[in-house]
């Protein structure tokens, strides 16, 4: 499993490193997102349910992490 860890991300929007990992994973790859940003993470669920991807939401304190299969090319 990719872990992707956006924590403390200040520079930019958590989703550009979540997405860029995302665009870069292979077919059947499983990822691991996890960030600190609840709006962040809230657009990220949005997304991934919109492209009808199972996820798991894990929740640990102040971190929030999503796990999922990246999907292949419909």
């Amino acid at each position: 499993m990719k872990t992707i860890d956006t924590c403390g991300q200040k520079h930019y929007s958590p989703l550009i490193p979540a997405m860029k990992a995302m665009c870069a994973a292979s077919p059947g790859e499983k990822l691991e997102i996890i960030m600190d940003d609840a709006a962040a993470f809230n657009d990220l669920k949005e997304y991934l349910a919109e492209q009808q991807v199972g996820f798991r939401e894990i929740y640990d304190g102040e971190q929030m992490t999503l796990q999922f299969t990246r999907q292949s090319e419909k």
